[in-house]
């Protein structure tokens, strides 16, 4: 039995990085007690703003076993996104994990992948993979494979490369080798990311207060009107925000991604501000159909425009 157990961990983390992941870390699945009376104070505190989904399936998002029933393991794959090129200076800023192509689509493709090949190579098994659309704590369970520790601002930092991943969770029913939680904390006594946050959406004990966050303004929130207090607060975000991953000093480790998928669309890179402002619907559907913008449309990145304009009020 731990025989088989080595060689299917060995052919977890090599197909891993055969699929392009460029980290895969093991655990075991357990319930996330502690996460989950941490989630619902954070609910309870109204920090999800209006992603009214946040509170569904709590269930769901705490005990493996509800999603995957016999789950054992946990499994979490990193694809690093951080571009080798990047915006002009002074034009409507995009979160750098939009450049490329939609990575619900990149990732859920290799998850797909993932699962035929375990099941050819060691048998039937159970499992589902999950990429940022689903009821799972994908940090959490990050921490718990030994990739990193979560940071100040909220997200999964790396010691070799800093905090511009994308995270993928594969729950599983295999039976595999462990490996040891992340237990240390690098973030130390910096505060960067607390005080470049604009909005102040950044907290003591690492704590986010969503319903404040750029991002959410920008992609989530979906009212035609963007909060008047906000005004200026923006620092030219359009779509997104990285300013507290910008600043976090583990991220001069970052390293351009290797994943083709995600080589930034041109338009991207190289629209001014008046072209942005003069795109029309028909152009921008053309041109950012696979692109994670498209979650706003085209009637939210107007509002986002105009919202970030010196000459506007909403």
């Amino acid at each position: 039995m731990t025989l088989n157990k080595e060689r299917h961990t060995g052919f977890i983390k090599s197909t891993a990085a055969t699929l392009g992941f460029h980290y895969c870390g093991i655990a075991e699945a357990v319930h996330l007690d502690d996460d989950a009376r941490k989630l619902e104070s954070w609910l309870q505190q109204g920090f999800h703003g209006k992603m009214q989904y946040m509170e569904n399936y709590f269930d769901l998002r705490t005990n493996p076993g509800k999603l995957v029933p016999g789950a054992k393991s946990v499994i979490t794959l990193l694809c690093n996104y951080f571009p080798a090129a990047h915006q002009q200076i002074n034009v409507p800023k995009i979160s750098k994990y939009a450049y490329g192509k939609d990575y619900h689509e990149v990732i859920r493709s290799k998850l797909n992948r993932f699962i035929q090949l375990i099941k050819e190579h060691i048998g039937e098994i159970n499992g589902r993979g999950f990429v940022d659309s689903a009821p799972v704590l994908e940090r959490s369970w990050a921490v718990r494979s030994g990739v990193g520790w979560v940071g100040k601002n909220g997200n999964l930092i790396t010691r070799q490369q800093g905090s511009f991943f994308f995270i993928a969770t594969l729950i599983t029913d295999l039976d595999l080798i462990f490996d040891t939680a992340f237990a240390n904390d690098y973030c130390g006594t910096c505060t960067k990311c607390l005080d470049a946050c604009p909005t102040q959406a950044i907290r003591e004990n690492k704590v986010i207060d969503g319903s404040r966050c750029i991002s959410y303004f920008t992609i989530e929130l979906k009212d035609e009107v963007i909060p008047p207090e906000m005004k200026n607060k923006f620092e030219n975000w359009m779509f997104g925000c990285d300013i507290c991953q910008d600043v976090c000093p583990w991220n001069r480790f970052s390293k351009p991604t290797s994943e083709t998928e995600f080589t930034p669309i041109p338009e991207i890179l190289n629209l001014s501000t008046e072209e942005w402002d003069s795109l029309s619907e028909e152009a921008f559907r053309r041109i950012f159909k696979s692109s994670p913008l498209k979650r706003s449309k085209f009637k939210g990145i107007q509002r986002n425009l105009r919202f970030i304009s010196p000459d506007e009020i909403e």
